[in-house]
């Protein structure tokens, strides 16, 4: 259960455009996850939250994004913008009451902490949080470093920036300069 959390008249939610065209950020007054981030690719993967169940059951979503006080979702192309809306803030509203904003996904229950990556990753890491990680997630989305083989970095963007255009292009290119310039000149940093 949310301690304290506001009853449904007082549930706060604020929409945001993102990068992405068919992609909008909530923005609630309670947190929706207290610790960490959780994507979920599919309604499957939502089995158990009931929040997540609730917003995928709503016509063209396609994908959510949890972090902090920010829900992401991303919806299919002929999904009404303005409909979404309306029915995620009123999913929002009458759910958040009731969520456990303390919820871990198997992949946090399996997460390694850092400390025991190789220090060529918590590097990369490190480079990350301190350069484009805040960016992404103010974008409603985010970057999971999956490998890194020789010189090339593979990547997985989350939320918001897994189906966003410009992910594949510019923020792609700059993640990669920025890597280059701090980490290796001839890394390659390829999205999966």
């Amino acid at each position: 259960m949310n301690q304290g959390a506001p009853s449904s008249q007082e549930i706060f939610v604020r929409v945001q455009p993102t990068p992405n065209p068919n992609a909008l950020k909530f923005v609630t007054n309670v947190n929706v996850k207290n610790e960490g981030k959780a994507t979920f690719a599919r309604p499957s993967e939502a089995v158990g939250i009931r929040l997540a169940e609730d917003l995928f059951a709503i016509d063209g979503v396609r994908q959510l994004h949890f972090f902090e006080n920010v829900v992401t979702v991303t919806f299919a192309d002929e999904t009404d913008p303005d409909t979404l809306r309306l029915e995620v803030t009123a999913v929002l509203q009458s759910r958040l009451p009731v969520h456990d904003a303390g919820f871990l996904v198997e992949e946090e229950r399996k997460k390694v902490d850092r400390s025991n990556l190789p220090p060529e990753i918590q590097e990369i890491e490190s480079i990350l949080d301190n350069t484009v990680r805040m960016y992404l997630q103010g974008d409603g989305g985010d970057i999971e470093v999956v490998a890194l083989k020789d010189r090339l970095l593979e990547v997985r963007y989350q939320g918001a920036c897994g189906t966003c255009p410009s992910s594949t292009a510019a923020t792609l290119d700059a993640i990669q300069g920025i890597l280059r310039e701090q980490f290796d000149p001839e890394l390659e940093v390829v999205p999966v």
